[in-house]
């Protein structure tokens, strides 16, 4: 018993030392993660994507037809957790709220600074991150929630894992683990449903 308390006073106190770990948030980093982010595909703008492209740091596979994320129309967030956290559980990383470029650099955002902590992660810690984006309709859209709601364009990462995070003592890593991603448009229930009752109809009316 005593020993199980010293472990956990001792555990605190590393925490309490260390601090909450911070990371690079930056989607381009030359010689270690270049992975651009998308609008919805052109066709079909539910259908998700994930993966480096060929141009992509480290090369992947994976086509993409929306264009590139451009400009501050479009919002990215960084969400954290401790090493397995589920998707769900995930929390929104301070500081991480940023903005994509323009031009040649679209599909990149621009990194914030200071670095964001991820929340419930000491510093030489391992944390499950995963990105976040959406067209923010001018600035009318503040969240990633709201985003969701008003079914507007949003997207999101595939887990991955940092390495260790930095603080205090170390440098903060870059986001390595990140692949690229994009924004899809899941169509309302009702229209779904007028899209099936035209279709019945044209069926109906080409039986007649």
């Amino acid at each position: 018993m005593k020993q199980t308390i010293l472990t956990i006073l001792l555990s605190t106190a590393a925490v309490a030392v260390f601090g909450q770990g911070s990371i690079v948030f930056n989607n381009r980093v030359v010689g270690t993660v270049q992975a651009p982010i998308y609008g919805p595909e052109v066709g079909d703008q539910s259908v998700r994507r994930s993966g480096n492209p060929s141009t992509g740091e480290p090369a992947g596979g994976t086509v993409y037809t929306g264009a590139r994320l451009d400009g501050a129309g479009f919002t990215a967030q960084l969400w954290g957790g401790p090493n397995g956290t589920a998707m769900g559980n995930l929390e929104f990383c301070p500081g991480s709220q940023t903005v994509f470029r323009t031009g040649a650099a679209a599909g990149f955002f621009t990194a914030p600074a200071p670095n964001p902590t991820v929340p419930g992660v000491p510093e030489n810690q391992i944390a499950t991150l995963q990105v976040r984006a959406w067209n923010n309709q001018g600035g009318a859209i503040t969240s990633y929630a709201q985003a969701l709601q008003l079914n507007a364009a949003a997207g999101f990462s595939d887990l991955f894992n940092s390495i260790g995070l930095g603080g205090t003592l170390n440098p903060s890593p870059n986001i390595s683990g990140l692949r690229s991603f994009n924004l899809t448009v899941v169509p309302e229930p009702s229209l779904l449903a007028l899209g099936a009752l035209g279709l019945g109809a044209l069926f109906l009316r080409r039986r007649k």
